[in-house]
């Protein structure tokens, strides 16, 4: 079998797997979140930290949840890393610098999972178990929540309240990400993924010195990283180490277990929305931008110029040649067009255009289909920006599911959509000016601004991939994308609550002969070319001196 057959045969055995998992994930998704029933460990959950979770809560008061539980889970990651030195089971690890645990427990709160340091030489069990895998349950958690209280948004009349966040975050982890981590990490095992608390073990000679593993709780942390779009590996080789990913059917598991909530929360959209229809109309978005850039980059790192290419049958320069190019390829689009961040592959490795196209698929928002909760929200508030085009072309006021987008609407929506890349930008070209920053960089030229420009995209938009070849332990980019990650997440997290506030508080209007039918395959090909217009307008410049250059001079 070629390779190019194998990867499209894989491609299609993922589309069918996540298509038998759609409608009935779907729709437990929306049982959860719908529910005034409450299992008894949430009650205990509830009395311990405090919380009604009854009363219903206006947005300010639910972003107010969101903040506060996120402050003191930064706090408390902050701490655990400062004391790692002095905690047992840490591997005689010393504790981390500050600006490194900054770093690194901002990115794990955010949903990011960006890692400025090698995982087995640097975080004990203690740290790798209490602090960095909780917070890959509860912040995809708070991902979730988001995108739900923006849905009932949506789906209440004449109602300002948009739930409880501490039910919303409490059901997220209990009910959805922890039994459904619980199943994958025992398939993970079963496949040759790690899971214990061993020490250093020393496993041989290697380029004239003594190499060490550690073990670690791997095949757990590993299935709520993929599942709940985190990123964050065991090790620092990530996916592509075969502690965490030994073989080819865990790795298209791990692309299944990456795509699987974020696809299936169209259905728990359009079941709280009341149409169904309106769910597939954001699935069909999501999936017509995915697969192709699956095909996109297949094309890219198969169809290459160059002698040395063509003999090897693809690009596999920084791929494991266990999954080849084309399962790499896919990995390497679900990573970048969710907020996941994980890889198993080196994306600076690919071809000038393969490496554009995973810069692009973050730069569109990460929203085909996103991360938990992110990529739906993101998608809805792209969605709002379109039928207010399509309402400026025929002259009529813009109208999504029966509420009103007016004025207060359309800048919340575009204050959303022009936070993340003037983060994105802004950082990068203030890194690419000083005289120390680019000193962090591997290579010269488009390559090397490709590596700065791809760091701070995966910061301000969540993902947590690096391109390799920057070394981003300097404090500089430390504190940084420390800061790229924590305003790329919670700022528009502020508008998509608030946008949720507004379009609860409205009346529904009737759909009349001219309302524009936002269930037809019209409205999902005019919300794909406003996404990719959108994007295009807003990052053409910067790809240009970057992976596009590179692309077009080899």
């Amino acid at each position: 079998m070629g390779p190019v057959l194998a990867g499209f045969l894989q491609l299609l055995a993922l589309i069918g797997a996540l298509a038998l998992a759609h409608i009935p994930l779907g729709a437990y998704m929306a049982r959860v979140y719908s529910s005034d029933k409450h299992w008894r460990v949430e009650k205990w959950i509830y009395k311990g930290i405090g919380a009604d979770p009854d009363t219903e809560m206006r947005w300010t008061a639910y972003l107010r949840g969101v903040l506060a539980f996120s402050a003191v889970s930064v706090l408390f990651l902050y701490l655990l890393q400062r004391l790692q030195g002095v905690l047992p089971g840490s591997l005689d690890f010393s504790s981390v610098d500050p600006a490194q645990s900054f770093n690194t427990a901002v990115s794990f709160v955010t949903n990011t999972n960006w890692q400025s340091y090698y995982g087995e030489q640097t975080m004990g069990h203690v740290v790798q178990t209490a602090g960095l895998a909780v917070q890959n349950f509860v912040s995809a958690a708070v991902g979730i929540a988001v995108a739900v209280a923006l849905v009932r948004g949506f789906a209440r009349s004449r109602r300002g309240e948009v739930g409880n966040f501490w039910a919303d975050l409490v059901r997220g982890t209990i009910r959805i990400l922890v039994p459904g981590a619980a199943i994958a990490a025992i398939i993970l095992v079963a496949c040759g993924a790690i899971q214990n608390f061993s020490g250093i073990h020393e496993v041989g000679q290697f380029m004239g010195g003594d190499q060490q593993w550690n073990g670690g709780a791997v095949a757990s942390q590993e299935a709520v990283k993929e599942l709940g779009t985190n990123g964050g590996g065991y090790f620092n080789a990530n996916s592509a180490h075969p502690f965490e990913n030994p073989t080819p059917f865990t790795n298209l598991f791990e692309i299944f277990l990456i795509l699987v909530i974020p696809f299936s929360l169209t259905r728990t959209f359009g079941i709280m929305v009341g149409s169904v229809k309106q769910g597939y109309a954001i699935l069909a978005t999501m999936a017509t931008i995915w697969v192709g850039f699956v095909a996109l980059m297949m094309w890219t790192e198969f169809a290459h110029h160059g002698p040395a290419l063509q003999a090897a049958g693809g690009a596999y320069e920084g791929k494991e040649v266990r999954f080849g190019v084309g399962a790499s390829s896919i990995f390497a689009v679900s990573t970048t067009l969710t907020s996941t961040g994980a890889v198993d592959s080196f994306h600076s490795s690919f071809t000038g255009l393969g490496g554009g196209i995973t810069l692009l698929g973050m730069q569109l928002g990460e929203i085909a289909p996103g991360g938990t909760g992110s990529g739906l929200y993101g998608m809805l508030i792209m969605a709002v920006i379109a039928v207010f085009i399509a309402g400026l072309m025929v002259g009529r006021t813009p109208e999504y599911l029966g509420k009103k987008i007016g004025t207060r609407e359309i800048k919340l929506a575009a204050c959303y959509i022009l936070i993340t890349p003037a983060l994105v930008l802004i950082f990068t070209a203030v890194s690419m000016a000083l005289p120390t920053p680019p000193d962090s960089m591997l290579n010269s030229g488009a390559h090397g601004f490709s590596e700065v420009l791809y760091a701070f995209t995966s910061a301000a938009n969540n993902n947590g991939s690096a391109f390799a070849g920057l070394n981003a332990n300097t404090d500089w980019y430390n504190t940084m994308t420390g800061l790229a990650m924590l305003l790329g997440r919670f700022l528009p997290m502020v508008f998509v609550l608030a946008l949720a506030g507004s379009l609860g508080e409205q009346k529904p209007v009737p759909a009349t002969a001219g309302t524009l039918r936002t269930e037809k395959p019209l409205f999902t090909g005019l919300l794909v070319g406003a996404i990719l217009i959108i994007t295009g307008l807003t990052y053409f410049p910067a790809l240009a001196l970057g992976p596009l250059a590179e692309g077009l001079a080899s």
